[in-house]
């Protein structure tokens, strides 16, 4: 009896057991399901990105070599800073109040509980990496210059994107109106020589015992203002009224436009130093705009204050929109190309001794959609990488050769165009025809064998056999830009 009760038991274990495998399979089935499903999904860029494609490749070496040029130039020395730091950083030197700190900056916890973001911009890095670095035991001014990308969940308009690239210049350690006069040189020599006319508006904003006085007489005007203010402006009223100034809705245009003026506000000090500024601006022949009340958004600021604007192109919207138009309505929302000015009382803020310090960030996407609309319309020209020589090849054998001579005439420097993928002769004469190149290489099986190649004159056609050993010399004497009596 105890055996048939045994029995039973497992009889029913098993049938369980079975019963339970069947939904398995249904899971099985409908987990693979999904995984098919996922794997039709085509993902997008994410909302405020984008990508940059090799055809824009062009755009963006004009613009970084012009910076890098100017930065020998004027002997200022490149600076990386991570992407990644701490985001009280931020938030003490932008200050809170502004849009940056309260709306745009991506903040999260790292996994041992510390708060970091990715930069919204790059100035408090420099400033940091100047602190910890012990820069001050540098010759001073120390001149930084950086390129790279910051992030900012703004709402995506025209030229503005949440991740964005800058190209910036700081001096740090002097306090003299030639350093402000020579960063605004900077800027604007920048768009000069890519070809973009521009202006500079220009304000200063003078000291912070300066600034709390205009302070306290601004928010006294916008008081009286207030039912007639966007919803903004009145919170920025009670956290950070400098910011009233730079408010972009129509509606508080005209009360912007009778507000006091802090130039009013400022001592004969700070304005023999703006002065100065200027009168190195007029020697230089920079066109510039006094703008009362242009104060920049960020509170680090003092004395001199600038941005960029482009003189006679527009920028188009390029980028996605969340309204077919801009909620400012108002050019200066959509147009500025960048900005900077004095901040001398950053890097004691951030734990370092009292220093004197200035500088811009201009918007590098925003320079790219100028040159394509000036390239399109035939205001620029944006050079092309030109080649000395074409290589033709025909046949495996004189393929793999002409690898080996390639790489090695490479080091000469020869600039060679090739293409490895096209087997005709013709439709490689084609593309040496496109690049514009004076000569073309051409390597057959036959030239393999006897260790000679074919260079053609691409304007008469003359053709000429060389040995391969003397390529090097032969191409050098036909153009002519080289040392002839290299052999």
């Amino acid at each position: 009896m105890p055996n048939k009760k045994k029995e039973k038991i497992k009889s029913k274990n098993f049938s369980a057991k079975k019963t339970k495998e069947q939904p398995k399979k249904k899971n099985s089935e409908s987990a693979g399901a999904l995984v098919s499903e996922k794997s039709k999904k085509s993902w997008n860029v994410l909302r405020g990105m984008h990508d940059i494609l090799p055809r824009e490749e062009k755009y963006w070496k004009v613009l970084y070599h012009t910076a890098e040029d100017l930065a020998e130039t004027f002997q200022f020395g490149r600076i990386d800073t991570p992407i990644l730091e701490e985001a009280n950083m931020f938030i003490r030197s932008i200050g809170k109040g502004t849009d940056i700190v309260d709306k745009e900056m991506y903040i999260f916890d790292d996994q041992d509980g510390t708060k970091i973001c990715l930069r919204p911009e790059a100035t408090p890095s420099v400033a940091r990496a100047f602190i910890v670095n012990g820069m001050l035991n540098y010759p001073q001014p120390v001149k930084m210059w950086y390129w790279g990308p910051m992030f900012r969940h703004d709402r995506p308009q025209a030229g503005r994107y949440r991740q964005f690239h800058q190209v910036g210049f700081e001096t740090i350690g002097v306090m003299e109106p030639a350093v402000d006069a020579e960063l605004i040189l900077l800027a604007y020599n920048f768009y000069k020589d890519l070809g973009i006319p521009v202006e500079i508006h220009v304000n200063s904003i003078g000291l912070l015992e300066e600034r709390d006085r205009f302070k306290t007489e601004l928010t006294n005007y916008y008081r009286t203002k207030r039912s007639c203010l966007c919803e903004d402006c009145r919170h920025r009223l009670t956290k950070n009224p400098l910011r009233l100034l730079d408010c972009k809705e129509d509606q508080c245009q005209p009360i912007k436009d009778e507000a006091p003026q802090i130039i009013d506000w400022l001592s004969e000090n700070s304005k023999n130093y703006f002065m100065k500024v200027l009168e190195y601006l007029d020697e230089l022949e920079i066109p510039y705009i006094l703008r009362p009340t242009l104060v920049r958004g960020l509170d680090y600021y003092t004395h001199t204050v600038f941005e960029v604007y482009p003189a006679a192109v527009s920028i188009e919207n390029e980028c996605e929109q969340e309204n077919s138009q801009n909620s400012s309505g108002n050019q200066n929302a959509q147009s500025a190309l960048g900005g900077g000015g004095r901040y001398d009382l950053l890097i004691e803020d951030m734990g370092g001794r009292p220093t004197s310090a200035a500088g811009f960030a201009l918007g590098v996407d925003r320079a790219v959609i100028l040159m394509k609309q000036m390239a399109e319309t035939g205001q620029i020209k944006i050079p092309r990488r030109e080649y000395d020589v074409f290589f033709a090849q025909l046949g495996d054998r004189a393929k793999a050769r002409a690898f080996r001579m390639i790489d090695t005439l490479r080091h000469t420097g020869i600039s060679i165009g090739f293409n490895f993928y096209k087997n005709s002769l013709k439709s490689q004469l084609e593309l040496a025809n496109d690049l514009k190149v004076p000569y073309t290489l051409i390597l057959g099986q036959k030239e393999v064998q006897e260790g000679t190649i074919i260079i053609r004159d691409m304007e008469s056609g003359i053709q000429e056999i060389v040995d391969q050993k003397k390529l090097e010399s032969a191409i050098k004497r036909k153009l002519k830009k080289f040392d002839v009596s290299v052999k």
